[in-house]
């Protein structure tokens, strides 16, 4: 089975219960060596349509720019939100075109896989184009105020689950 490292996770990560070499902030995502594909989710809120609220440690912004390099690089997928900057920023192209360096931009709902909140996500695959299992009746709307940081923050094990073999098919 390849191995597949989850890049820019909790702690206490669904990504650990299904194989993958874990990078969370301790461990230092920037230690990792590649050679094999990853899942990455670096920080977003300064790449959000509220970044100017944010207060991010220094460097941050650009460990978005480093998982973009790597993911190319490697392979794998990389998830932001739908209306992060890092997609124009980065090159990317229109979601479902193919841009310079291969990988492909793809619209998901983490409710699709059970998040409470419908969290419109990219996710940029390098790699081939996944099957994406669509939800209709997923949920819409949600008051995230309900919701603690960690819960609006995690990734659905389902979520986590498909984003690994997602990963492992780009090997």
């Amino acid at each position: 089975m390849t191995p597949v490292a989850a890049l820019f996770v909790r702690k206490t990560t669904h990504y650990a219960d299904l194989g993958c070499d874990c990078y969370d902030y301790e461990r230092n995502a920037l230690s990792w060596q590649g050679g094999c594909p990853g899942v990455f989710h670096p920080p977003c809120r300064t790449w959000a349509n509220l970044a100017h609220f944010a207060k991010p440690r220094e460097g941050e912004r650009e460990l978005a720019i480093w998982a973009m390099e790597k993911v190319r690089e490697f392979g794998g997928v990389l998830e932001h939100p739908f209306n992060s900057k890092l997609w124009r920023e980065s090159g990317c192209l229109s979601p479902g075109v193919r841009d310079q360096h291969g990988g492909i931009l793809v619209p998901v709902m983490q409710s699709w896989w059970g998040h409470r909140a419908p969290k419109k996500s990219c996710i940029y695959v390098v790699g081939p184009l996944p099957e994406v299992p669509y939800v209709l009746d997923a949920p819409t709307s949600t008051i995230v105020k309900r919701m603690g940081r960690p819960e609006r923050e995690r990734t659905p094990a389902p979520l986590a689950a498909w984003l690994v073999e997602v990963a492992r098919a780009c090997a």
